[in-house]
């Protein structure tokens, strides 16, 4: 596969003066709730109108989805306010079903997209339509996989395509819901730069309240748009409450976001914007590390505490410089600069490590 600046029609189709917007609940759940929804939505800047009809869950026991009855309240939701309408689909099955209910947007979800044997039967189901057809990362942060997902569907005849950025899972404790690992989706934006990029901030943050900051980012980063859970009543959705959103806090969002105007004829202001974009994730990512790596150095100072053992130990010291200087040579790192650098972050480590000692 290859990038071509016809990846980008369908999106510019649309013909919009900001970022896609996709938008409305988790899950399906009513048809007063879906239409509800929906008109609430209609006069704003969404074009594409969301709802979960299939929920695959991690455990059994949970509300998997109303099923085909959902898309029955979809086609009345977009005969009544004109907005397309997307779904995720997870099998063949869920395929035929929405193409023949005519749903716009069809999405490929994080754990489909893992699966290249369910993203392959999904291909050959939708092999040449001309429905708008999104994969999602998979679960794993794995840029190949994510990208084999794409490559199955092209092969199939669908030229309607685009990625959405949902986060990685991890084991980790941090403050998403999953991790964003944005580098993984600027590597992919670097290889098919045509390719429509939708941030998901919903399942990146878990959290209503971390939407916007999450979209800002992403929008700053060159993304084309948005899918965004919106609820009437989030609090009591019956799935992913904490990180739905009203319709009125989504026009808010909307309106509070900023769009990075870059003059499309200046070549060289539109480069500069998105490497410098990239630097500062790339930033974001040295800090978080050397933060994890200073927590290990806790740890270390504590053990020294414990065994009454000084601070600073000269040989394994040596040992990092040799080792990282090597490293850094093959990286086209100086030896000068990893020298210098590793001598601030060991510095730093020391620092830590004398404060718990005389703790």
């Amino acid at each position: 596969m290859e990038n071509k600046k016809e990846m980008r029609n369908w999106l510019n189709e649309f013909n919009l003066s900001h970022p896609l917007v996709i938008a409305g609940p988790c899950s399906a759940e009513t048809e007063e709730q879906v239409l509800k929804i929906a008109h609430e939505l209609k006069d704003s800047d969404v074009s594409v109108f969301r709802a979960g009809i299939w929920k695959p869950r991690t455990r059994p026991g949970g509300f998997e989805g109303v099923g085909e009855i959902g898309l029955k309240w979809l086609k009345k939701a977009k005969a009544e306010t004109g907005m397309l309408m997307g779904t995720e689909v997870a099998t063949a099955a869920h395929c035929k079903l929405a193409l023949e209910y005519d749903i716009d947007v069809l999405w490929v979800g994080a754990r489909t997209t893992a699966n290249p044997f369910a993203v392959q039967e999904i291909a050959d189901t939708l092999k040449g339509t001309d429905k708008i057809v999104l994969i999602k990362n998979p679960v794993n942060p794995d840029m190949a996989l994510w990208l084999g997902g794409v490559e199955r569907l092209y092969a199939a005849g669908i030229e309607k395509l685009g990625v959405i950025h949902r986060g990685f899972s991890t084991y980790e404790k941090t403050k998403y819901r999953n991790i964003p690992e944005w580098q993984i989706a600027i590597e992919l934006q670097n290889k098919f730069p045509d390719l429509p990029l939708i941030i998901d901030p919903s399942h990146i943050t878990g959290n209503r309240n971390m939407i916007l900051e999450v979209t800002q980012e992403a929008l700053d980063l060159n993304y084309d748009g948005m899918i965004i859970e919106t609820h009437i009543d989030p609090d009591n959705a019956w799935s992913d409450a904490a990180q739905q959103v009203t319709p009125d806090a989504l026009k808010q969002i909307l309106k509070d976001l900023k769009i990075r105007k870059v003059s499309g004829d200046n070549d060289f202001d539109q480069k500069m914007t998105k490497l410098r974009a990239n630097i500062d994730v790339l930033d974001a990512n040295l800090l978080e590390l050397l933060g994890k790596r200073m927590k290990v150095a806790d740890e270390i100072g504590q053990v020294k505490k414990e065994n009454n053992v000084a601070v600073l130990q000269n040989n394994r010291w040596n040992e990092i410089q040799v080792k990282m200087v090597a490293e850094g040579a093959k990286k086209g790192l100086t030896e000068e600069f990893i020298v210098k650098l590793f001598r601030g972050i060991h510095q730093e480590s020391i620092e830590h490590q004398e404060k718990i000692l005389n703790s």
